[in-house]
């Protein structure tokens, strides 16, 4: 009887783990934070939706179309845009930008918090389409948020 509520417990933890997609960092706070390798990884995420928007353009123009290849670039430039977007509210927005009534940091949060929205819309305008546009916006919205957070001193949390 023992082996069987074992075994029940084992399998249940095993469909739920399997079950759950993470895509950040926690939210316990666990205090482990890396803020510029994130923004790095902002990035590299802007570089596989644009990577991603080459080839779907590139493979939509073709003569006899790869679709099998088309969907496939089509759903990474969906998830990389997913990640881009969990990156800017799960780690920045609901862990990171603290929010004050101090005039001073409160100013300096606001901006932080609407360029983070704007990385978020322009990743979803991204998931939309192949308008590179919305590329050299997310790359430029990054860098405003890149300056915005850091300032010349060291980080601290």
């Amino acid at each position: 009887m023992k082996k069987i509520k074992v075994l029940t417990l084992v399998c249940l933890m095993f469909m739920g783990f399997g079950s759950v997609k993470t895509y950040a960092h926690c939210e316990i706070p666990c205090g482990i934070y890396d803020d510029a390798a994130r923004v790095k990884m902002m990035y590299e995420h802007i570089l596989t939706i644009e990577k991603s928007m080459k080839l779907i353009v590139e493979l939509s123009a073709s003569e006899k179309p790869d679709y099998n290849q088309l969907v496939r670039w089509v759903n990474n430039k969906e998830e990389h845009a997913n990640k881009l977007q969990a990156i800017a509210t799960q780690y920045f927005m609901f862990q990171r930008v603290k929010l004050s009534d101090d005039p001073v940091k409160k100013a300096k949060s606001m901006k932080q918090l609407e360029l983070l929205h704007k990385i978020c819309v322009f990743a979803m305008k991204a998931k939309q389409s192949t308008d590179m546009e919305m590329i050299k916006k997310l790359n430029d919205t990054v860098h405003d948020f890149d300056h915005a957070y850091f300032t010349k001193k060291e980080h601290k949390h």
